[in-house]
């Protein structure tokens, strides 16, 4: 089996796409995967259960409109009023194929990041192999297109609604589009829905009808159910018209059948999401609390409900260290070099205490 070094691509094509976590899953001593975001809990049970069970209908097409997955996950999202809502709502083959689909219809022109120190990468991505002018964050100028990634994996910084329109209101043209990535949202607490621009339905609505701006709500779900392998994404559209345009340039069938089983399963595993809310912050900061005792230089990032931990270890050479031995023990991470440009950086997920011990035993040589 081939070897990467901690600065290496590993298996991505460094010059065609973007780096990503979560190839080192095959190794021989593999443990855990700290090197993406996903929930600790692994995949529920019983979606996984029911995903099992769907390869036996391998030998059908999926269903050519996501049902019924896709109005089971309306209902997840707006449990009041669903029904009025889910036609602006479309499933995707991870949140990547719908990030691109939806630039590749955006207006030409400039594209614009959050305001954080960097982001998940794939908006930029699309944006740059579209041809888009790219703007810096924190450029003085308005954008056609922006796109903000809140809470924002890597960093972990986090705007409350408020800041969100205001950041809107102050970066998007009108006429333009911009995409909001609450990927992680749903780890906020059980009332995520209200801190969510999931609840804004006539400030998106107004945003549209008055200045033309399109809000696109995007969701990858392979994180907070850990399925990853499954590429399961959504977006909710600004209006019902948008969401057709998307459809019309989407290939049939992209979520399989799998895929949608797992899915039409795991919106109503209650349990799954109570440990989640009640555990992660718990484990969260005892991984902070052990790794600060340890490294007292070392600086932690991100808000309490996260499911990763975003650390400046204040060394490049400290860091790829860290890296090189959390692989060697089974237990990689993310790095803050290929990407993000950050090379004293680490990311760490947040783990069960009995796995982030081996992670912490594995960097006793640094």
């Amino acid at each position: 089996m081939p070897t990467t070094s901690a600065t290496s691509n590993g298996p991505w094509d460094a010059k065609l796409q973007q780096f990503h976590g979560g190839q080192d899953w095959h190794m021989d001593n593999f443990i855990e995967d700290f090197s993406v975001t996903t929930n600790a809990f692994g995949m529920p049970e019983s979606a996984k259960t029911a995903a099992v069970q769907a390869v036996s209908q391998g030998h059908h097409y999926p269903p050519a409109d996501q049902e019924p997955a896709r109005s089971s996950l309306a209902h997840f999202l707006w449990p009041a009023d669903f029904e009025a809502e889910q036609g602006r709502l479309i499933l995707g083959n991870g949140a990547s194929e719908l990030i691109d689909l939806i630039i590749r219809m955006a207006p030409a022109g400039t594209w614009k990041p959050g305001p954080f120190q960097t982001q998940y990468k794939e908006y930029e991505r699309s944006a740059r192999n579209n041809g888009f002018e790219m703007l810096a964050a924190d450029s003085p100028d308005k954008a056609n297109v922006c796109c903000l990634v809140n809470p924002c994996n890597p960093t972990g910084d986090y705007l409350e609604l408020s800041e969100v329109k205001s950041w809107i209101s102050n970066n998007v043209l009108p006429g333009g589009y911009v995409l909001i990535d609450e990927s992680m949202q749903p780890w906020h607490s059980p009332e995520f829905r209200q801190h969510s621009l999931l609840s804004q339905h006539e400030y998106i609505r107004s945003l549209y009808r008055e200045q033309g701006i399109s809000v696109f709500i995007m969701h990858s779900w392979t994180k907070l159910w850990c399925c990853t392998g499954l590429r399961l994404g959504s977006v909710v559209c600004p209006t019902a018209d948008h969401m057709r345009a998307i459809k019309k340039s989407q290939v049939p069938w992209s979520v399989n059948i799998v895929a949608l089983a797992f899915l039409n399963a795991v919106v109503s595993d209650e349990k799954y999401l109570q440990k989640t809310w009640q555990m992660t912050p718990l484990w969260r900061q005892q991984s902070i609390d052990q790794l600060s005792a340890r490294f007292p230089t070392w600086e932690f990032f991100g808000r309490s409900f996260l499911s990763w931990i975003w650390v400046d270890t204040k060394s490049e050479d400290v860091a790829e260290r860290a890296i090189e031995l959390a692989r060697a023990a089974g237990v990689p991470v993310r790095s803050g070099r290929p990407g993000y440009n950050l090379p004293t950086f680490v990311r760490v997920a947040v783990r069960d205490p009995a796995k982030f011990s081996v992670l912490l035993g594995a960097w006793k040589l640094l």
